[in-house]
């Protein structure tokens, strides 16, 4: 009785290996894709948030109304760099820290608020 070797030469594992190699390299680059959309949403809003509160309290000062926009900042988890008046507009700029992930950056985010019944 004659008996042949298997040809098994290992091909299939190293294509399994390249294929999970390559799905895990697409799975972690959407998920920090995701994070960076989600810290750069989240930037946008509390700017928003900080410019509205702000402009709402124009009547205060200047100063009291800052302060109101840096306790919306605060309480977003975001930190106000500047907020400034021109005219009656209320400009605001916050950063957002990076979320736990490696080769986040940190994002800036700006708004503009003021009063509604005037021409822009």
């Amino acid at each position: 009785m004659h008996r042949t070797e298997p040809r098994d030469t290992g091909a299939a594992t190293i294509w399994t290996a390249l294929a999970v190699a390559a799905l895990t390299t697409v799975a972690t680059l959407s998920i920090w894709l995701a994070a960076a959309t989600i810290t750069r949403h989240r930037a946008e809003a509390a700017a928003d948030l900080a410019a509205l509160a702000a402009a709402s309290h124009a009547a205060e000062g200047p100063v009291r109304a800052c302060e109101h926009a840096k306790w919306i900042a605060d309480r977003m988890g975001v930190t106000l760099l500047t907020c400034r008046w021109q005219q009656l507009d209320a400009l605001v700029e916050v950063r957002a820290p990076r979320e736990g992930m490696a080769g986040l950056v940190e994002v800036a985010a700006h708004a503009r608020a003021g009063p509604t019944n005037q021409p822009p």
